[in-house]
């Protein structure tokens, strides 16, 4: 039976109606594209003691308004960016600059150690108070958090995006030898710089539409046999006399690099040097495949890798490196679909 015209007529109506409807949402979707904010991960990267940069780094960003939505790290940078989504980085950063070499030495064992030499015990109280509480979990965050670690069993790069922020941290910076291994569900997991030393993709896998990264492996390979600097080795000298014998091999190690240019490498200078030009290949391995989208590269080869009291240094040029590149920044943020 033939449908009745007024009846034909209200479906093709019904029909014109919904295809505007369509075409109206789909025109909505692609302005509301247009003009959302995109959302900006910081990649926080490895350098041991060079890592107090990303203090500087943090502090030019979020004073000129580029606060990151996305904050993964490896090693030490997960370590400040733990401490930054926490709401403690104000205190890491007190307790940084008042820091001196021999607060760094009491970090280290005085037994013989069996696994690691940094004394945990000391260890979870710094981690307790300056980067996160004991029972703090990374899914109770405000900003997604991630830190990158790496498998003892089979050198897989692995991401901890939940469970203790504690726990994560402590693996990404788990360097061996000096950090123990750390146990997390059936892994042990170390140091992430092994694998992952500035971890842009993780940004990426967590939402990050720019990534920001911070490099400190840039110019590491370009140390050499400096002087004594400024509160290390030579202006301690006196304290070494009243500290315990194992000091002297801690402080040596501590000081590694400074071997005269006519002698032979020492034991401790070779190692550290096989780990920087390590840290570098895998450095510009993994940002070849997966560039950030800005770079920040402070120039801190020159502070050594367990120089952890030259602190202010380091804070001055990570600072002064992310002011470089604000307008960098504000230009890519502009143009994000295109960048």
């Amino acid at each position: 039976m033939e449908e009745p015209e007024a009846q034909r007529l209200c479906k093709t109506a019904l029909h014109r109606i919904f295809k505007q409807l369509v075409v109206t949402v789909r025109k909505a979707r692609q302005m509301q594209d247009s003009d959302r904010i995109p959302k900006i991960g910081l990649a926080l990267g490895s350098g041991a003691s060079r890592g107090w940069s990303h203090l500087g780094v943090i502090r030019a960003l979020v004073r000129e308004g580029i606060e990151p939505d996305v904050i993964c790290g490896t090693s030490v940078g997960a370590m400040v960016g733990g401490s930054y989504t926490t709401g403690k980085l104000d205190a890491l950063e007190d307790w940084v600059l008042d820091s001196n070499f021999a607060d760094l030495l009491g970090f280290f064992s005085v037994r013989m150690p069996q696994t690691a030499f940094v004394d945990i015990e000391k260890l979870d109280w710094f981690l307790d108070n300056y980067v996160a509480g004991k029972e703090t979990l990374i899914e109770s965050l405000e900003r997604p958090f991630a830190a990158n670690c790496t498998d003892f069993d089979n050198g897989y790069e692995v991401i901890l995006r939940e469970g203790k922020m504690s726990d994560a941290v402590r693996a990404s910076m788990a360097m061996p030898g000096l950090f123990p291994a750390v146990r997390v569900g059936e892994q042990w997991l170390i140091d992430g710089g092994l694998v992952n030393p500035v971890p842009v993709s993780t940004c990426r896998s967590l939402g990050a539409d720019i990534v920001i990264g911070v490099n400190l492996n840039t110019e590491i390979l370009q140390r050499h046999n400096r002087m004594p600097s400024r509160g290390s080795v030579a202006k301690n000298e006196s304290m070494f006399g009243s500290l315990k014998k194992r000091s002297h091999v801690y402080a040596k190690f501590l000081a590694a690099d400074s071997d005269p240019a006519d002698k032979a490498p020492s034991l401790i200078t070779s190692i550290a040097k096989a780990v920087s030009i390590f840290q570098d290949q895998i450095t510009r391995s993994r940002l070849e495949s997966d560039p950030a989208d800005i770079m920040i590269a402070p120039k801190v080869g020159n502070i050594g890798m367990l120089e952890f009291h030259r602190a202010d240094d380091a804070i001055k040029e990570g600072h002064a490196k992310a002011l470089d590149a604000v307008d960098e920044i504000r230009n890519c943020i502009l143009r994000h679909k295109k960048c």
